[in-house]
């Protein structure tokens, strides 16, 4: 059977920021996340059984670095590498880029967000894990200037598929079994808005809640109900200026001619089913990818 050179799953994200220090604090007091290896400069960061789902390297700029994704193996990998050489997009290096992984390449696409494809990282499902731990990351939100361009690239290199359409300008895409692994959103700027890690069950959400309170922090929205996806999620802003959203209950597509849904862009329920309201300036927030 040949490759179709797709991607299985959302891997990791790679930020930059200027306070290393406040980012694992908040990581792992605040959101209940471990460190698995740790230097002056960089912390590799997870929620269970894999070597890392977060890393943080000290920077000048608080930054998205890059995205790992994950494929099933090597023939899926080296379809993916014959994609991106089609497609002209320029290779950054032949080899990770990342530590603690084996086997991989990385390329910067569209509107400069650097792709970081990969075959599985090492298993630390020994790891112990605290008691507030999510279960996993599960996806990732960017906001960019083509939206269509951004959703075709998606489609076309990853093997993604569009789950739900938002007036045609917003898209929520699948590569597994998840609602959605990468969410596209029409902005005026590229960035990473939010990384999102699944929980539980909603009394995670609340307890996420009761920590950043004591913090004296707060919550920048939720809990709400999202029409797209139908997951319960709240999200708060993290010492670099990217959100964190936690959520529960996300839609689980088994069925892989399922169509995907649209819905009117000006009807918030899709966004919030229980109020249809957005807080003013939460999508400001994020960060953008480096330049490369």
């Amino acid at each position: 059977m040949s490759a179709k050179g797709a991607v299985s799953e959302i891997g990791y994200v790679s930020m930059r920021t200027r306070d290393l220090s406040a980012s694992i604090a908040n990581a792992v007091d605040v959101f209940g996340l471990a460190v698995t290896d740790s230097n002056a400069q960089k912390a590799f960061i997870t929620a269970q059984n894999k070597h890392h789902e977060l890393v943080y390297a000290q920077a000048d700029e608080d930054a998205l670095d890059h995205t790992g994704l994950v494929v099933e193996n090597r023939m899926e990998l080296e379809a993916i590498r014959e994609k991106v050489d089609r497609g002209g997009y320029r290779i950054v290096s032949e080899h990770p880029i990342e530590d603690h992984i084996e086997e991989g390449f990385a390329f910067v696409g569209p509107e400069g967000f650097t792709w970081q494809i990969y075959t599985e990282s090492i298993d630390y499902s020994m790891l112990k894990r605290g008691s507030l731990a999510p279960d996993r990351l599960g996806h990732t939100n960017i906001q960019v200037r083509d939206s269509k361009a951004q959703r075709d690239f998606l489609g076309e290199v990853f093997d993604f598929v569009v789950s739900d359409n938002i007036g045609d300008e917003n898209f929520f895409m699948r590569c597994n079994n998840d609602h959605h692994g990468i969410a596209v959103f029409k902005s005026t700027r590229a960035a990473m808005h939010h990384h999102a890690w699944q929980a539980g069950n909603i009394m995670d959400l609340a307890r996420l809640g009761d920590r950043l309170a004591r913090r004296g922090s707060r919550l920048a929205w939720g809990p709400v109900r999202h029409g797209a996806g139908d997951n319960i999620a709240v999200y708060y802003v993290e010492p670099n200026g990217a959100v964190i959203e936690y959520y529960c209950d996300m839609e689980t597509i088994r069925d892989k001619e399922r169509p995907e849904r649209r819905f009117d862009a000006d009807d918030l329920y899709w966004i919030n089913q229980w109020d249809g309201q957005v807080p003013p300036g939460i999508l400001d927030h994020g960060v953008v990818p480096i330049e490369r």
